[in-house]
């Protein structure tokens, strides 16, 4: 199986979709797939729908009842007065549609409103959801600052379309039934404000024209000032131990600066269409004044239509100002929903094959046959690995930064899927078996722990809910970890802040070690988790491991050789393959890569020795007082 993604196994940081694309004005591939979720809410939908053809209906009968009023009871051919109690009706009448304008006018937003929020819950929970389930590989193509932009400002903007969608399509519709409505008045009043309508299209397409680069340098600019906050945050203390506080503020400042203008730009030029809306309104307004006044002396015409003509020219450009308002949120918001459906449709790289099974209950024997693997094509970063690590067995892998050890136990946990050969647990091809399902039955110690903002007793139990809280103590002792969580405020219900940072490093990681041990996991490992820790933290560590690795498989990546001589297996590792291969005093014996390594980590031991073999098993002698046996119970033999 290829790591390298296939169609369909796409990323999002150089997508065609991302900033230089502002969208288009109507794209129906965003709209069909979002209506499969309006359709979910179908009642709302309908109800908005229905409001929706009752505020037209009402807003187009209303200079109808004016000018019923007007040429019936008003002004009379026969010089009467007016016919008040009829006028009374036609008063009664108009209060009436005004009243059912304003309900239908209700019904219309607040059943938007409810759809609306239904819709972007049911998106923003989805694209979490996917996003979980993505593979690896998929977050190591993409930037996280693009992602976070997808789920967050996106959907924002999708959400401002879902707000504006629906009245938008009222507007059209109010534009069919005016215009109808005045063509059925006075066919040539009808067509002399028609008339003016195509001189509005072409000042909107060519002020499209004119506007798409500043919109898309908007868009551009947008995306660098968050990429650039984000890089910041997520590197303060790095930026605050270097004193570079003043670069990285100027440098936001520039492309903050940069995005204003841009914003400037863009208000300028949506400020710039509305007079030409404003233009065209005035030029109809005169016109059918004008021609209608002379139909009106004629007779050719009445009153209260002209009138009624009137107030309809008004409220036929008020969709169109409307629209040309809504016109780059349109543009926009179309972008931002083909952002969110690729993003969907970008399937996770590493799927459960069809047909997969539950690994049982394992014993946890793990093969390596003819391993190899690449994390771009053609580029090997393993090779060839063969290698068997038996039930209950404690193998440590040793080698320079790069030897491939981490891309070993990732491959293990399907982090990532090898290129050519296989991995087996307990006889059962991992790409044959649910990832859910390894996981269920495997724990792993990141170097870097990651705490959440929960209570230390949730932060342990994590996804196992069946563990009860005295197995949360009772894991928390074993690390030793219990003494300091009983000593904080409110012990294992204390909240923890953002990533645990109300805890020292070592303290984290002992609750890290705890997480891992609290669902007696059939195999354990250790990516460099003691790495950041000090000498008293990892003697505690090491105290609970002498119980937590006896008689479970433990894969252990550590540089420091101290935590790693009483492993039953060390596996030497250089640049993807296997150059040594044996116990500690048999490594240490054939003077090869390991004795190197181990002469570097304890050069202060044989310092003066001149590194003969007599320093270096005093150096372990000493080493061995101090570190805790393992266990393992597998024996030093090995495929």
């Amino acid at each position: 199986m290829t790591t390298s993604p296939p169609v369909g196994y796409g990323h999002i940081g150089g997508s065609a979709l991302d900033d230089q694309v502002l969208g288009k004005l109507y794209d129906h591939r965003v709209v069909i797939r979002l209506m499969r979720y309006v359709l979910r809410y179908r009642l709302w939908a309908s109800l908005s729908l229905i409001g929706m053809a009752g505020y037209i209906v009402t807003i187009v009968v209303q200079p109808l009842i004016i000018a019923w009023g007007i040429n019936g009871f008003i002004v009379q051919e026969d010089g009467a007065g007016p016919g008040w109690g009829s006028l009374n009706v036609v008063a009664l009448v108009f209060l009436v549609n005004t009243v059912a304008n304003i309900v239908f006018n209700y019904v219309q937003y607040y059943a938007l409103a409810r759809m609306n929020a239904q819709v972007l819950y049911d998106l923003r929970t989805e694209m979490f959801d996917h996003l979980q389930k993505q593979s690896t590989s998929f977050y190591d193509r993409s930037e996280v600052g693009r992602i976070m932009s997808r789920v967050q400002n996106d959907v924002l903007q999708l959400q401002e379309f879902m707000g504006v969608a629906v009245i938008t399509a009222g507007d059209v519709g109010l534009l069919v039934f005016i215009g109808a409505a005045m063509l059925w008045m006075s066919p040539v009043l009808g067509i002399v404000t028609l008339a003016t309508t195509p001189l509005l299209v072409i000042v909107m397409a060519f002020w499209q024209q004119k506007s798409r680069p500043t919109f898309v340098r908007v868009r551009t600019a947008i995306s660098s000032v968050n990429g650039s906050l984000q890089e910041n945050i997520s590197g303060i203390r790095v930026a605050q131990a270097m004193n570079r506080q003043a670069v990285n503020l100027e440098r936001f400042d520039g492309l903050n600066g940069e995005h204003m203008a841009a914003q400037l730009r863009a208000s300028w030029l949506g400020a710039a269409l509305l007079p030409a809306v404003e233009m065209t309104t005035v030029a109809a307004l005169g016109l059918v004044v004008i021609i209608g006044g002379g139909m009106v002396l004629s007779g050719a015409l009445g009153v209260g239509f002209l009138v009624a003509f009137l107030l309809y020219v008004q409220r036929f450009f008020e969709p169109i100002r409307t629209i040309t308002i809504q016109y780059t949120a349109f543009q926009r918001a179309m972008a931002s929903g083909a952002r969110i459906f690729e993003l969907l449709d970008i399937r996770p790289q590493m799927e459960d094959a069809p047909g997969a099974m539950d690994l049982p209950t394992i014993e946890g024997d793990i093969r390596f046959e003819n391993v190899s693997f690449e994390y771009v094509p053609d580029v090997e970063v393993i090779h060839d690995l063969g290698l068997h690590v038996e039930p209950g067995q404690t193998v440590a892998f040793v080698g320079l930064t790069g030897a491939g050890k981490t891309t070993i136990v990732s491959l293990i946990t399907r982090f990532y899927d090898v290129t050519k050969g296989r991995i087996t647990i307990d006889g059962h091809d991992v790409r044959d078996v649910r990832r859910e399902s390894i996981a269920r039955q495997t724990s792993m110690v990141l170097q870097e722990p990651f705490l959440y903002s929960i209570s230390v007793k949730d932060n342990i139990r994590y996804r196992h809910e069946e563990v009860s809280d005295n197995d949360i103590v009772r894991a928390a002792k074993i690390v030793g970890a219990h003494d300091f969580i009983t000593a904080l405020e409110d012990g294992y219900d204390t909240i923890l802040q953002q990533r645990g940072t109300n805890l020292s490093m070592g303290q984290r990681q002992l609750i890290s070690f705890a997480r891992a041990v609290v669902a007696d996991p059939r195999i354990l490992i250790l990516d460099e988790a003691t790495a950041n820790i000090d000498s008293h933290t990892e003697r505690l560590i090491q105290d609970g491991l002498d119980r937590v690795l006896r008689g479970r498989t433990s894969i252990v990546i550590a540089h420091r050789l101290s935590t790693i001589i009483k492993a039953d297996r060390i596996v030497v590792l250089d640049l993807g393959r296997v150059v040594e291969s044996g116990n500690h005093q048999e490594l240490l014996a054939a003077g090869g890569r390991y004795a190197n390594l181990y002469a570097m980590n304890f050069g202060e031991t044989l310092e003066g020795t001149g590194g003969d073999l007599s320093a270096e098993r005093e150096g372990t002698e000493m080493l061995e007082e101090i570190a805790t046996d393992w266990g393992g119970g597998g024996g030093t033999g090995g495929g």
